[in-house]
């Protein structure tokens, strides 16, 4: 073995903070997944005290994570640990809504269950609704590795500081995404490769608000572009396929791409 490597290697592994690893966040995310979907477990649980189990088992995760990567004493990042598992029914309803505005809102779907079951855009509204529970109670890196997690799993991108309101609807989704200071309002739909982005990535606006506004119902078809933090797109508005947006939409406005084309000269002698 090479002895300058190793020492290279070495300092390296020496300089990491002690963060938990993408792989023990993942396993705490399917853990908290399946306690709060049924659909998501592993195991069928019937009891009580099985439940209660798992919530205990469930809390020692995120425990651990967070003592690895939280400042303060043991009591106040047990405060946050307990603060977050009160959210959880909260959160457990939004999700709900989500589902149902899925189910209701794709003719595909056949039934709920396929919903929670198949439906990358569901999956990745759950992680992001998770973490940014966490991200609201100031917990660092973890939120965002939850929702990288989601990312790699199904091509959704949602920056857990992002405020999402309620029957948020993703369909397909592949290629979605949304920025850390977007705001989307209630029953808002949105399909694949939509980006709500900022109109700079200069590190000097990372304290301002660089990502759209969306209203609610707001329908928002494949591959449209939104961009800046000033953008608001209004209350019931559709925005077509392919749009690129920098400036704000009136409520109730149809916006939609019209391509150009031309025809080409015969090549016919």
């Amino acid at each position: 073995m090479n002895d300058m490597l190793v020492s290279k290697l070495l300092d390296r592994h020496l300089q990491k903070l002690d963060y938990p690893s993408p792989r023990t966040v993942g396993i705490f995310l399917d853990d908290l997944l399946g306690l709060a979907i049924p659909y998501f477990c592993d195991v069928k649980i019937t009891t009580a005290t099985a439940l209660s189990a798992k919530i205990s088992a469930t809390q020692q995760m995120l425990l651990d994570i967070l003592q690895r990567v939280c400042p303060g004493s043991h009591e106040d990042i047990k405060a946050i640990c307990n603060q977050f598992f009160l959210e959880i029914s909260d959160i457990i309803e939004w999700l709900d809504l989500d589902a149902k505005a899925i189910e209701q809102g794709d003719p595909a779907a056949k039934n709920i269950e396929e919903v929670y079951f198949s439906y990358p855009g569901f999956y990745a509204i759950a992680v992001y609704r998770f973490a940014h529970a966490l991200h609201k109670l100031q917990v660092p890196v973890i939120p965002r590795m939850m929702t990288e997690i989601a990312h790699s799993k199904t091509g959704i991108d949602i920056h857990p500081a992002a405020q999402i309101g309620k029957s948020f609807f993703i369909d397909h989704g592949t290629g979605i995404v949304i920025g850390e200071t977007s705001v989307i309002g209630n029953h808002v739909k949105i399909y694949q490769g939509v980006t709500l982005g900022a109109l700079s990535v200069d590190k000097s606006m990372a304290e301002t608000k660089r990502h759209p506004t969306i209203e609610d119902h707001v329908v928002i078809y494949a591959s449209a572009t939104i961009l800046g933090g000033d953008t608001i797109i209004g209350k019931g508005s559709i925005i077509g396929g392919n749009a690129w947006i920098t400036q704000s939409v009136d409520k109730y406005t149809m916006i939609y791409h019209v391509p150009n084309s031309q025809k080409e000269k015969s090549l016919d002698k």
